[in-house]
């Protein structure tokens, strides 16, 4: 069976050609829905709370009812992340020739590797608030001399959400490796595995999580920054299986369409790709490879491991505690470099890299980053908090563009070389 596949597949099936890269190309710009529905059509005190309490996160501005009403804000917002949770498509129809161009994979069989992420946010959610999402290519990027994996080419994609008036709320650019399997595994690195924690190393974490603070109504002034301070270091972990359970209840399932049993029935009917059997041979969704040691094994991982956005969820965390109430967390950047297990520990640390006044912004420049027990850097990012000053309150930033086709013209724009 394996050599009848192998066989039907295209010389170029796996390898990085000019071809391939011509072709991908072609799709920059083009706006379409992305295939799942969202996990909240609507912001609701619910939806926060769930999502927030999923990544270890009780700040009052997105989990308390009443507790917004005395802010700048007047009421419940949703904390940065949770535009993950929401996004109905709308992209206009595509011609049917844009259809056949977008069809397949002009990269097929080419390993695909989450590199970086980057969020830009313009406007908060407030309770009744619904988000529309429109998804596209909007950059190509040759690297010849990759340290990962020899040439590779950097898929960037754009997400860019609107509430119900139509306002861009914010943007997510995520940016993949595209590089042949063989050459990414020749680079592949080792490193240390979770083992059994000592009561001195659980007393550490327990006594981080018992000193952690949130700066919430005492606001931090622009002017009081110090370039080079720290911000406080969070901890989260040492990571379970329940609690990738808890995250799913917030988070949504993002990679496999929502629903169980007789949905799941008509999901796997449709797509039944998604679905792989188990050692029991129960076709099972294949995202288990977050929970379950035989799938991942399966796939070459020694033990089920953690999601990008969590980690990315935490990082906005130490971003929120440190500034308060009154900063706006505009900007947010993150790398994901390493595997996090499950039995891995997060530690969440932050500095002020520097501070300026630009175009009427307050701007704090932040240095962040995860590193896991063993002091590896897993996740190092970067953010911009605006913050106000003792005469004046934060004024919040606004998108290059308002209409949402000139914005994605001029993320393209943008990003050519």
């Amino acid at each position: 069976m394996a050599e009848a596949k192998t066989k039907d597949l295209p010389d170029t099936y796996g390898v990085l050609t000019d071809e391939g890269i011509a072709k991908l190309r072609e799709r920059i710009g083009i706006q379409v829905n992305k295939p799942t529905p969202p996990h909240n059509y609507e912001v609701t005190w619910d939806g926060t709370r769930h999502f927030a309490f999923g990544y270890g996160d009780d700040n009052p501005l997105w989990c308390d009812r009443n507790y917004g009403e005395k802010t700048r804000w007047g009421g419940l917002i949703a904390p940065p992340n949770f535009l993950y949770t929401m996004g109905e498509s709308d992209a206009p129809p595509i011609t049917p020739e844009v259809k056949a161009m977008m069809k397949g994979d002009p990269l097929a069989g080419l390993g695909s590797y989450q590199a970086q992420m980057e969020f830009e946010w313009w406007r908060p959610l407030r309770i009744g608030d619904q988000l529309k999402q429109r998804f596209a290519l909007i950059g190509v990027q040759v690297n010849d001399k990759s340290g990962f994996a020899g040439r590779t080419v950097s898929e960037v994609n754009g997400y860019i959400y609107r509430n119900q008036n139509d306002e861009l709320h914010a943007i997510q650019r995520g940016t993949w490796i595209r590089a042949e399997r063989h050459a990414s595994k020749e680079k592949k690195k080792e490193y240390d595995l979770p083992t059994p924690y000592t009561k001195d190393q659980l007393d550490e974490i327990d006594a981080c999580y018992a000193a952690e603070t949130l700066r919430g109504a005492e606001t931090r002034y622009w002017e009081d920054v110090i370039e080079g301070e720290e911000l406080q270091t969070i901890v989260r972990g040492p990571l379970r299986t329940s609690d990738i359970v808890v995250w799913h209840v917030g988070w949504g399932m993002q990679l496999t369409p929502p629903g169980a049993f007789r949905q799941s029935w008509k999901i796997r009917a449709k797509v039944p790709g998604l679905y792989t059997p188990n050692e029991l041979n129960i076709p099972d969704t294949v995202q288990r490879l977050h929970w379950e040691k035989a799938w991942a094994n399966e796939l070459g991982i020694p033990i089920p491991y953690d999601y990008g956005g969590l980690r990315e969820t935490f990082l906005t965390n130490l971003c929120t505690n440190w500034m308060g109430d009154d900063g706006w967390l505009w900007k947010m950047s993150c790398q994901h470099r390493k595997f996090v297990y499950t039995g891995d520990t997060y530690w969440i640390k932050g500095k002020v890299r520097r501070k300026v006044q630009e175009d009427g912004r307050n701007e704090v420049h932040l240095d962040i980053w995860v590193e896991n027990q063993h002091g590896t850097v897993v996740s190092p990012g970067n953010a911009v908090v605006l913050l106000p000053t003792r005469d004046a309150p934060v004024e919040l930033p606004k998108p290059a563009k308002e209409d949402i086709d000139e914005m994605y013209a001029h993320e393209v724009e943008r990003l050519k070389q």
